[in-house]
């Protein structure tokens, strides 16, 4: 069964995310029906035209998609075990954060289930600037394509339900490890009087550069080589002593590069010298 296009939407769980993707779908002109465990957290919701359901089974009967967006796993299996039955024939879209391996243990509850992940703040939600990962049944995606589209710019990795959730996990290393390299980096400056707004533009330009790096890096770690076509790992070794030594002189905390130092010498180690830095994977997985 097709969706109609502004077919009725529940979302369960009210945080300020929650409230970004009931906004979103109910400003599209979907009939929206929210649920939250503190019923005041849906009044301004309300005010726009959602309806308020009084439990949580009322909720999830109301729409043929149910988008829940809670604390944690567990959460969604307290709030929603108990109505697992009302399930049935609707599509359960789970945005809440979690593990792979809890993504495939609620869709077990449902052969319409989605999982997701949201990579946007909320003020983003509802723009093509927010991104959301979605993975599990093909067919319910399909059929609520459209209006996961409301929320922003939606990509499906496939059936397997612990996609989204490892794709989440692992851009948000990619994130917190640019961001502890550019804070270490502005501590270091700032000890030399330098500010961290003059800092930020030469980081954004060289974190754009690094970008090409990542492009090539894939490439030989699909192939199973490492041809050091830039740098090897010992030129690599021989700078990050330099971030080491500058930054015990300046009293910035050694323990961010010292530990990709570690990272690069257990590489060089286990017999990639020679090689470039996409070697390092090899020590990510265990092979060093």
């Amino acid at each position: 069964m097709n969706e109609t296009p502004n077919g009725s939407v529940t979302v369960i769980g009210l945080g300020l995310m929650g409230q970004a993707l009931a906004a979103a779908f109910a400003g599209a002109g979907h009939p929206t029906t929210v649920w939250n465990r503190t019923p005041g957290k849906a009044d301004d919701l309300i005010a726009r035209g959602a309806v308020l359901a009084s439990s949580v089974d009322d909720a999830v009967r109301a729409s043929a998609l149910v988008v829940v967006c809670l604390s944690d796993a567990d959460a969604v299996r307290d709030t929603l075990g108990p109505h697992r039955a009302a399930l049935a024939g609707r599509t359960l879209v789970n945005l809440t954060s979690g593990t792979s391996g809890e993504a495939r243990e609620l869709a077990a509850w449902t052969a319409d289930y989605v999982d997701g992940a949201i990579m946007a703040v909320p003020g983003l939600i509802g723009t093509p600037e927010a991104f959301l990962l979605f993975s599990g049944s093909q067919e319910a995606f399909d059929r609520h394509r459209d209006s996961l589209g409301r929320l922003g710019t939606a990509t499906f990795f496939g059936t397997d339900p612990g996609l989204a959730s490892l794709y989440d996990v692992a851009l948000l290393g990619v994130m917190w490890g640019m961001l502890n390299s550019f804070l270490h980096g502005a501590a270091l400056l700032g000890e030399a009087g330098v500010d961290a707004a003059a800092f930020a533009p030469f980081a954004n330009q060289w974190a754009a550069s690094v970008t090409g790096f990542i492009s090539e890096y894939a490439g030989q770690i699909d192939k199973g080589g490492f041809p050091a076509d830039d740098a090897t790992l010992e030129t690599h070794l021989a700078t990050m002593k330099y971030l080491v030594r500058e930054s015990a002189a300046a009293g910035v905390d050694t323990e961010w590069p010292a530990r990709i130092q570690a990272l690069t010498e257990r590489a060089i180690e286990a017999g990639h010298t020679g090689g470039s830095y996409a070697a390092l994977i090899e020590v990510f997985r265990g092979r060093a």
